[in-house]
């Protein structure tokens, strides 16, 4: 995994734009999402799996928030 999470931004349509104060998730079925935005004030949201979430947080990229 890369050392940065990148997302689709919805709001500018660009895609692969890296994600800056990310704070991942579990979501009510068992899922890992990471939000954050795009250093803009745009808000952005990605899934990830469980492998790419723990270790965005083991390499300090994310924060933990569950």
């Amino acid at each position: 995994m890369s050392k940065m999470l990148t997302a689709y931004c919805m709001k500018t349509k660009e895609k692969n734009v890296p994600m800056q104060d990310a704070v991942i998730t579990k979501t009510s079925r068992g899922g890992y999402m990471a939000q954050g935005n795009d250093g803009k004030g745009n808000k952005m949201t990605t899934m990830l799996s469980e492998a790419n979430a723990l270790q965005a947080v083991k390499d300090g990229v994310a924060k933990k928030g569950w």
